[in-house]
């Protein structure tokens, strides 16, 4: 398998693995009677402390999940994962390293830190993106 295969797969499996702990954290709120009903507010604005940030930390995947495997599987279908290669296990550190902040708190210095992670992949996605066009 290719970074840029793995890359792609290690994104859908993190965003995976965060839905089965928001749907973990959702039902013990329910079935300890801490919530009345099972309906969740898509954005989290209805839970406090961790099981926002959770809730945000999912949707920042689910959100970013389409640009990122739509380059990444350009790449492969196109067979310039020499291109994304290089840089595919960075990309993916960065956004595991940013959802495990944006899950440890919110603090300033952690939003900052979470900011900077994201911003690593916004630059790769954008580099990788230019590349395979052969605009650099």
């Amino acid at each position: 398998m290719t970074p840029t295969a793995l890359a792609l797969l290690g994104f859908v499996l993190w965003t995976i693995a965060l839905v089965v702990l928001l749907a973990f954290y959702r039902v013990s709120l329910v079935s300890t009677g801490k919530r009345a009903s099972p309906n969740f507010s898509p954005d989290g604005e209805d839970v406090e402390g961790f099981g926002r940030r959770l809730t945000r930390a999912h949707a920042n995947c689910y959100e970013n999940l389409p640009l990122a495997g739509a380059v990444l599987l350009y790449a492969v279908a196109t067979n310039q994962t020499a291109v994304t290669d290089g840089l595919a296990m960075a990309f993916l550190g960065a956004r595991i390293l940013q959802s495990l902040t944006h899950l440890a708190s919110t603090n300033r210095t952690a939003v900052t830190v979470r900011f900077l992670f994201y911003v690593v992949q916004v630059l790769i996605i954008a580099y990788w993106s230019l590349r395979l066009a052969h605009l650099i």
